[in-house]
């Protein structure tokens, strides 16, 4: 209700602007419990997830707020993407609500403070428990970006409950070619050697643009290299049947207009997989109707965020409260039994 309140107010400002003073807010919000153990308690690679529902990455890309995240329900926060030096990202305007279609669109360019001032921050952190994701990119103007993936796992190792590797934004220039094959087990070997045998998990953050001889290679790939999941899948470059003034903006579309499509990849990795390598559903998810969906679908964990810009800070708890009542609707005793029933 005090967000519905406020939502006129803060859609007054600047998007980017109206996000700086989120985190703000969250940063002087006292410590909350974090989300405990109970019906919704799943296990997917290795971790032992107190609820199956995540930010996403973007929402606190320096690493700034994950406990305070954790604080409004959520059962793991994942942080950045971060790069291993400081960048601006792209020039500004970069960010917009696309209010009439319920989505945003975004071409911050991994924008962060880098990996020096993260690890510190989250180094001071480390012993509040809870599931913390770390999302890794590389700098646009790098190199050897393969170079720069090895050398932000060898940092956020060990302060990650997982990492997630991001090769799949549209906003840094050929990025995504990280995706085809010769380039992604290149990748992932440098990713693996520079973890060491004892590191967290891997996941893969893909891209929802991709072709069904993508799909398949980079499942085939999932399963070769052990990885903990795929996260399935970041914003789209495409632009369906959308109403808002904003509707041309390049960058990568999220939200309501993203759901189906990143459905239609869960089902097809589900597939391409067999099974084989846990699936975590991100796109459009925005109720537990449409979390639910994504488990029954594939899904062993879902994320959302974009959807917080429309429904508030009390929508973890929600969706969290609702997959607790459709999973017992449906006679299921754990989430891991709904995972992929469609």
């Amino acid at each position: 209700m005090i967000f519905s309140l406020l939502r006129p107010a803060l859609f007054t400002l600047d998007p980017e602007r109206a996000h700086r003073l989120t985190i703000a807010g969250l940063r002087m919000m006292p410590a909350a419990p974090k989300s405990r153990f109970g019906a919704l308690e799943t296990e997917v690679a290795g971790i032992r997830f107190p609820n199956p529902v995540g930010m996403a990455a973007g929402f606190d890309k320096d690493g700034e707020v994950p406990d305070a995240v954790m604080g409004l329900g959520f059962g793991f926060a994942e942080v950045g993407s971060i790069t291993p030096l400081p960048q601006e990202g792209n020039p500004k305007p970069r960010l917009f609500r696309l209010v009439e279609d319920r989505a945003v669109i975004n071409r911050m360019g991994f924008n962060n403070g880098g990996a020096q001032a993260a690890e510190h921050r989250l180094a001071a952190r480390k012993d509040r428990g809870g599931i913390l994701g770390i999302n890794i990119g590389a700098n646009k103007d790098s190199t050897d970006r393969i170079a720069d993936y090895a050398t932000m796992t060898r940092i956020m190792a060990p302060l990650a409950t997982y990492l997630a590797v991001n090769i799949s934004s549209p906003n840094t220039p050929g990025l995504r070619a990280l995706q085809d094959e010769n380039a992604l087990v290149d990748l992932l070997d440098a990713v693996f050697d520079a973890r060491g045998a004892d590191g967290p998990p891997v996941f893969l953050k893909v891209a929802p643009d991709l072709e069904p001889a993508d799909i398949d290679s980079i499942a085939r790939i999932a399963i070769d290299k052990g990885l903990g999941a795929l996260i399935v899948s970041n914003t789209t470059i495409d632009r369906p049947g959308l109403q808002s003034r904003h509707a041309g903006e390049t960058g990568g579309l999220s939200g309501a207009p993203l759901r189906q499509k990143a459905l239609d990849r869960l089902r097809d990795f589900r597939k391409a997989t067999g099974g084989a390598v846990p699936l975590v559903g991100v796109g459009g998810i925005a109720s537990a109707d449409h979390a639910w969906e994504r488990i029954r679908a594939g899904a062993s964990l879902v994320q959302l965020y974009s959807a917080l810009v429309y429904e508030g800070p009390g929508l973890a708890s929600r969706i969290v409260s609702g997959l607790e009542r459709r999973m017992k609707r449906d006679g299921f005793k754990s989430i891991a039994e709904a995972v992929g029933t469609e």
